[in-house]
């Protein structure tokens, strides 16, 4: 996984496609489970490395199954530190509302380029890894990147990407990116 140029989906042994969809009402039979409405996709996005293959699998998981897009930004906050013999807090809604920016500047053309998609977007101080497994919980997919990159003992995932595979809900989808 940690080495294919292509995108790899992991699926839950046991878990059947119909996991992917909402809970059908009472008495649907199983060949009708494809007509009931698909969960969200989540995606996982770094402000900081934006990546257009993995927004636009994301977009285009969501379009393909007729469902919305859960973006989902964590971010977390430097240390206090001193300038000027006074103490700054980073953070706060000025830090916040930055994120959101960084978040909607980054979805735009994507929005433009899938308007079919209804997308929404969290953004919050926290650890990503710990809220995509959250959101993952109640997802058809769950969308998160890996760099390209060499590591002296080989290519590696990342801590997030890792993290997800292993505890997220749903199935997981991990797209390569440079």
């Amino acid at each position: 996984m940690s080495r294919s140029p292509a995108p790899v989906v992991l699926v839950r042994a046991g878990v059947g496609t119909c996991a992917e969809h909402l809970p059908a009402p009472g008495g649907v039979a199983p060949d009708e489970i494809s007509q009931t409405p698909y969960r969200d996709v989540v995606l996982g996005l770094d402000t900081g490395r934006p990546c257009d293959e993995l927004i636009e699998f994301a977009f285009d998981a969501a379009r393909r199954r007729g469902a919305a897009l859960r973006v989902i930004h964590a971010f977390s906050t430097p240390p206090a530190f001193v300038v000027a013999d006074r103490l700054v807090r980073p953070g706060g809604p000025e830090m916040t509302a930055e994120h959101e920016h960084l978040v909607v500047a980054a979805l735009r053309p994507w929005c433009e380029k899938y308007p079919d998609v209804p997308v929404s977007a969290t953004v919050m101080e926290g650890r990503p890894a710990g809220e995509l497994i959250s959101a993952s919980a109640d997802a058809a997919l769950t969308v998160v990147g890996r760099r390209e990159r060499e590591a002296r003992f080989g290519s590696r995932l990342g801590p997030v990407a890792h993290a997800v595979l292993h505890h997220a809900g749903s199935s997981v989808a991990v797209v390569p990116h440079a």
